[in-house]
């Protein structure tokens, strides 16, 4: 899959890595320390991410040939509703004048978040064994 879905992954997933450091801070407010400007830009960079990624894996799968196709897409759809469910969220934190550490911790236990990043951990998982496949040589070659 292209490098541009993996972009995107590892921007959902170092958002939830900041956020966790974030809720245990005890901060108040995003306003007037470094990881609260940081927070701000790591929510930013996951709504990027998450807008449009299931569009681009299923053009990915397209493109690539990956079969069985219709397993792909049934799996983006759920992906589709889990992305579009976090972002929801996200966007009403980035929404509000501050943000506290509280607020960070509840949208980490947000069963929409985790539901993505489970959906991204698996998606990731199948990407290297697609990976992995494309540079074993066929039989044929091998021979």
């Amino acid at each position: 899959m292209p490098a541009d879905i993996c972009t995107r992954c590892e921007a959902v997933e170092e958002c939830y890595e900041f956020m966790l450091a974030y809720a245990a801070q005890g901060l108040p407010s995003d306003q007037g320390s470094k990881s609260g400007e940081q927070v701000r830009t790591f929510l930013r960079r996951a709504v990027t991410a998450l807008t449009g990624l299931a569009e681009t894996c299923a053009i990915a799968v397209k493109e690539e040939g990956l079969e069985p196709a219709g397993k792909y897409l049934a799996f983006f759809a759920v992906l589709d509703r889990d992305a579009r469910d976090s972002l929801a969220a996200i966007e009403l934190v980035l929404a509000q004048s501050a943000i506290s550490s509280q607020l960070i911790d509840n949208l980490n236990a947000s069963i929409h978040l985790r539901a993505l990043l489970t959906d991204l951990f698996l998606l990731g998982e199948i990407m290297k064994k697609q990976e992995k496949a494309a540079e074993q040589p066929v039989a044929s070659e091998r021979d």
